[in-house]
């Protein structure tokens, strides 16, 4: 399981992701600081967004990927935010677009 999270570390520094640029919640790598800076609230359903605003899925909020899914669909993902650890589904995810902070 660490061996698979380190390859895709290693795949997502390749790619470029984690030099500042916005990537989507999903695509960031494991254990990696990010800004919300933007929601695309128009692709989820409103109840769902509704719940993630309650949970502090806003623009500003601070977030950090703790854990990706082993199987298929790799969900689902544990996000750490605040003092709290919410499990999304990928799809959830991708509606968010974030700016790594710098270590």
């Amino acid at each position: 399981m660490i061996a698979i999270n380190l390859l895709a570390n290693d795949l997502h520094k390749r790619l470029g992701y984690g030099s500042g640029a916005a990537v989507t919640l999903d695509e960031l790598p494991l254990g990696h600081d990010a800004r919300i800076a933007s929601v695309d609230w128009a692709a989820l359903v409103p109840e769902e967004a509704q719940r993630l605003r309650a949970l502090g899925f806003d623009e500003g909020a601070q977030v950090r990927l703790a854990y990706r899914g082993v199987f298929l669909g790799r969900d689902p993902l544990a996000i750490e935010i605040g003092r709290m650890t919410v499990a999304l589904r990928r799809i959830h995810a991708r509606a968010m677009h974030v700016e790594e902070l710098a270590a």
